[in-house]
């Protein structure tokens, strides 16, 4: 029977500024239009949150049973590791999905009925990233998914349900934050590269191979700030997020100095950081 730390190892949380950043910059978007909703920003992050943890469960239980994460050089893994058994990883998994299914509901219940829409596409998204008989996370296409709803649907969403319209700065911050969250994802999979190409998971890392990855990476990074840039013409407070560009350089040269294995790992929780840096910055910045 896994315990309380394993668990909370289960949920990855080097991963979830991946989900609390992309609500941190929509409500930043939401106080600079002056219409924040507080209630409805912290609803918006349970959700988010709640979807994150659930896809790290899921991805668990996915890949655990498919016995994808027997030769894993990360942290070890609840089902894969035989700390928990799988019904219990897919029953909480499903639980998170069933908790921001629920927080889902008031804020669609209070802006649009539209809502439902995107957030059953987000678990059905969560759940056939390794669920199913043909995840798309095996196909390389995980890299998209998350820009898509840990960037672009993530801030729009956050930004919406506050302002009840969809500016321009939403679509226009959502890209680099999309662009962070995807960082994490490509760190991952480079350190996982060998392990996958042994399963059979075709992750985007794979595909492109070690180089082309570790460049991937870079740009996921770099992009972000040249964004900014161009988004403090109009809004040039956004500078500020400029102030996070130094925590880009640990893990870049980390992964362009060729870092393998267990060597990558520092690099994961550097990422983080540089994502919840900018993310609060950048939010700082658009609310002035």
């Amino acid at each position: 029977m896994a315990d309380v730390s394993q668990w909370v190892a289960g949920a990855r949380p080097r991963t979830l500024p991946a989900s609390l950043v992309p609500v941190v910059v929509g409500t930043g978007v939401a106080a600079g239009a002056g219409h924040m909703v507080w209630w409805r920003a912290a609803l918006a992050a349970f959700v988010a949150l709640a979807l994150q943890v659930g896809v790290n469960y899921a991805n668990d239980y996915s890949d655990g049973v498919r016995g994808t994460d027997e030769r894993r050089v990360g942290p070890a893994r609840l089902v894969a590791s035989r700390a928990a058994p799988p019904r219990q990883v897919l029953a909480a998994a499903f639980g998170c999905f069933l908790a921001a299914a629920a927080a889902g509901l008031v804020l669609a219940a209070v802006t649009t009925w539209w809502l439902l829409v995107v957030g059953a596409a987000a678990i059905l998204a969560a759940w056939f990233y390794t669920g199913g008989s043909r995840p798309y996370g095996y196909r390389a296409l995980g890299e998209l998914s998350v820009f898509v709803f840990f960037g672009l649907v993530a801030v729009v969403g956050t930004v919406y349900v506050q302002v009840l319209s969809l500016p321009w700065t939403a679509w226009a911050t959502a890209a680099p934050i999309g662009l962070l969250a995807c960082a994490l994802l490509v760190v991952n999979n480079l350190r996982d590269i060998p392990s996958d190409e042994a399963a059979g998971k075709r992750t985007l890392a794979v595909l492109l191979g070690d180089r082309r990855t570790r460049l991937l990476y870079a740009a996921c990074t770099a992009l972000p700030f040249m964004i900014t840039l161009g988004l403090s013409a109009p809004r040039p407070w956004a500078l500020v997020a400029l102030v996070a560009a130094p925590l880009s350089l640990p893990p870049t040269q980390r992964v362009l100095g060729g870092a393998t294995g267990a060597e990558l790992v520092p690099a994961l929780g550097q990422t983080a950081r540089l994502e919840i840096a900018f993310g609060i910055l950048l939010a700082v910045g658009l609310a002035l």
